[in-house]
């Protein structure tokens, strides 16, 4: 997934370059992120599998958050605003955080510790998690009672079918893709071949498919066996969808929710104001909690602007928060280091891993030998300082994060880990002996302070080794939409992306397989490579995830050092912070980040 521009796990998470962004026991996810080996084993515990809960876990009301109360006005201050709303095209961490407080889905992720560090996946809007007799080529899922969209209508497997048809639809082109393409049976975007243009024709998937022989039955057959596909259904792009209320691509302004808020008011990089959904019950919910009236969202808020209105504490500050917007360089190591403000902060490792795209669909960008200057050119030093330095980021060899199984700290090849500062005499020297000296380069970048502050030095690493580097903003509200275009002009650019799962078959696959590459998909230095497209089909046929972890791990070396497609820049970690009668505070692994869902005011 991708970060704020971020992503994380299938509830979970692709990150902008300016850090928008797509996760496991010893203490909480609320450690202090002042220490590195505790951040370290927290990254590590991620690494887990999450176990998939039963129909007595799937129960709700969720279990109360110690000391919560109901009431009161929440202040939620956010540099971005959000360029989706329709559930099926929420793939960063910024919309993905908000979905939980307006989506839900047949699964979710489940907290089952106080900290944030335990989960499991339950039945959301199903009696369980889903059965498979057949080692997961049939799914069977049944619908809870007494649930029902924002305006009272009962959602039924209808809208189900529904809200997975309309997958298809050449408009939906933002979410994820694994539902799709596993009823499908096809890698890439040949998925859209089994239901062209979606439900809107009067055409429907068969039964050989997706079954709905009543109300509250859903069936998925594939071909192939998927057992992941519990993970798959927690992620917020296959959060249901009103048949009845689906106004298509309008969806994507005023959804039907079905969460414990709904939108009273959006202005698009202005503000938002969430309130009750008088039509959500608790009794059905295991995740989610109504404690607050009214949530009140300001946009364009910078994290130096957003930290120090929380870190001064007064009038409405007092009872607010962001859920994305992470303690600015400035004020990081202070923050972090005080003991006064340890009750109202909390962090944690993030599975993102951001990368510096290089647009191979450019001609320049083709020659490989241009490819390994920019790697060698690019400094690392100035995108960890524009964040806060070591305290929020760890610069990385490869493009799997120490959050999945398969990573090897000892990756480094363009010795990033030794010299951040980067290498343009080697560099120079490649472009010399190549011809290539003057090569002309735009470098992409997310109008924030922190993208600005990091893409300038940046361009000066890479004009020193001999690259005639242009910058060029974009907005970060749609800086993803902006990135994900085929014919965009940039020819580097940064993103990051989080594991939809732990296992980095939701890592390579989205961001590197030749068939994927589409209007608004996420292969986004638009790589398609026969050998790699070859070995993500074979790994994902091994069953074994010690196997599988070790070969996706060999594929990621591959892709960095012979493709150099990118070049991974940093791992993540996140610092936020609250005002002081903000309750319910903890860093949640699957989210990355603060939990919403759980917030009340002292």
């Amino acid at each position: 997934m991708s970060r704020g521009g971020r992503h994380a796990y299938g509830a979970l998470c692709v990150l902008a370059a300016g850090a928008l962004v797509l996760t496991g026991c010893s203490k909480g996810g609320s450690d202090d992120g002042g220490d590195d080996d505790q951040q370290r084993r927290n990254a590590a515990r991620q690494q887990a599998s999450i176990e998939f809960g039963d129909a007595a876990d799937s129960k709700g009301p969720a279990r109360d958050v110690p000391g919560a109360k109901s009431g009161g006005t929440l202040e939620v201050l956010q540099r971005d605003s959000y360029a989706h709303l329709d559930p099926a095209q929420i793939y960063i961490s910024d919309e993905r955080s908000l979905a939980g407080l307006l989506h839900r889905g047949l699964t979710g992720y489940k907290a089952t510790s106080d900290d944030g560090s335990e989960h499991e996946v339950v039945g959301d809007l199903a009696t369980d998690s889903g059965t498979t007799t057949d080692g997961g080529r049939t799914w069977k899922y049944t619908l809870k009672e007494g649930i029902a969209f924002e305006d009272g209508s009962p959602i039924t497997s209808k809208d189900v079918r529904h809200t997975v048809e309309r997958l298809f639809a050449p408009f939906i082109n933002q979410g994820p893709t694994y539902l799709q393409q596993w009823l499908a049976d096809k890698p890439g975007t040949g998925y859209r071949d089994l239901l062209k243009g979606g439900p809107y024709q009067g055409r429907h998937l068969p039964a050989s498919v997706l079954e709905t022989p009543d109300d509250r039955t859903v069936v998925f057959h594939f071909r192939t066996p998927h057992p992941d596909l519990p993970y798959a259904l927690a992620m917020a792009g296959y959060a249901l969808v009103s048949e009845k209320g689906d106004t298509k691509e309008k969806y994507d302004r005023k959804p039907l929710v079905t969460g414990p808020y709904r939108i009273a008011s959006f202005k698009s990089g202005k503000s938002m104001v969430l309130v009750r959904n008088t039509h959500w019950d608790p009794k059905t919910d295991p995740i989610r909690h109504q404690y607050l009236d009214r949530l009140d969202f300001t946009f364009n808020q910078q994290y130096e602007t957003s930290t120090k209105a929380l870190l001064a504490d007064s009038g409405a500050d007092r009872a607010g928060v962001s859920f994305n917007n992470q303690v600015d360089a400035g004020n990081l190591s202070k923050v972090l280091r005080d003991p006064k403000l340890k009750s109202r902060t909390v962090s944690g490792y993030q599975s993102y891993v951001g990368q510096m795209n290089i647009n191979m669909s450019h001609p320049a960008m083709k020659d490989r030998t241009v490819r390994e200057a920019i790697a060698y050119a690019l400094p690392i030093t100035p995108f960890v300082r524009a964040y806060g330095g070591t305290d929020a980021m760890e610069v990385a060899g490869g493009v799997i994060s120490p959050t999945v199984p398969g990573y090897d700290p000892a990756f480094d090849p363009f010795g990033k880990k030794k010299r951040p500062a980067g290498d343009p005499a080697r560099a120079r020297d490649l472009l010399k002996k190549a011809g290539k000296l003057g090569t002309k380069l735009t470098l992409g970048y997310i109008n924030t302070p922190e993208g600005q502050q990091f893409s300038t030095a940046m361009a000066a690493g890479l004009k020193k080794a001999g690259f005639d580097v242009q910058r060029q903003e974009i907005p970060a509200e749609t800086y993803y939409d902006q990135v994900s275009k085929l014919d965009n002009h940039y020819d580097i650019f940064h993103t990051a992306w989080g594991a939809d799962w732990p296992s980095a078959s939701t890592v390579i696959p989205p961001l590197y397989d030749g068939r994927v590459i589409a209007e608004g998909a996420q292969n986004y230095s638009q790589i398609d490579d026969p050998k790699v497209n070859g070995e993500i089909d074979r790994i994902n046929k091994i069953t074994d995830p010690a196997e599988s972890a070790a070969q996706w791990e060999k594929l990621d070396q591959y892709l960095v050092k012979e493709i150099v497609n990118v070049v991974p820049t940093a791992y993540y970690k996140q610092t936020q912070i609250a005002g002081s009668r903000v309750g319910g505070l903890v860093y949640d692994d699957v989210l990355s980040g603060v939990d919403p869902r759980r917030l009340y005011l002292k």
